[in-house]
């Protein structure tokens, strides 16, 4: 994979750095989205997980209340603990057994932190980049206007 191209910011325009530091600041706005998006999927899956865990606890027979959406419960009566449905996206879901159901939350669980760790290196090495663009810009805006003061 080529290395991007260095770009010298001394010899940019006051409108090419504002519109690199827009890019760059675009781009930090992404990976934060993306960055909050892969922390609530995690927070699901460890619900999943302790959910998994109470359940298995829980006798056969048991009467429970089994939700159908976040605000939406029906009862229920638990038929075997030990065979779960996981939901594998896109309205499939799969029988598994408890444990399988458990290291199936897990195995996500940990690609999510292992994608989160590589974005947030990448959105704290743009945001020093996006940083940068600003002084640089500040100081092209200083050296246009040296009679201004701000």
């Amino acid at each position: 994979m080529a290395s991007p191209a260095r770009i010298d910011v001394d010899k940019l325009s006051v409108e090419q750095l504002k519109a690199l530091k827009e890019q760059t600041d675009l781009e930090v706005n992404l990976l934060q989205d993306s960055l909050s998006k892969i922390r609530t999927a995690a927070a699901r899956l460890e619900n999943a997980t302790a959910a998994l865990h109470e359940l298995s606890l829980r006798p056969q027979g048991k009467k429970l209340l089994v939700p159908l959406t976040a605000s939406l419960y029906v009862p229920g009566t638990l038929d075997d603990s030990e065979k779960v449905l996981v939901d594998v996206g896109t309205g499939y879901y799969i029988e598994k057994t408890m444990t399988q159901g458990k290291e199936y939350c897990e195995r996500k669980i940990n690609l999510l932190k292992s994608n989160f760790d590589e974005l947030l290196e990448m959105a704290t090495k743009k945001k020093s980049i996006a940083d940068e663009m600003g002084m640089f810009l500040q100081a092209k805006l200083r050296q246009a206007s040296p009679s201004s003061s701000s």
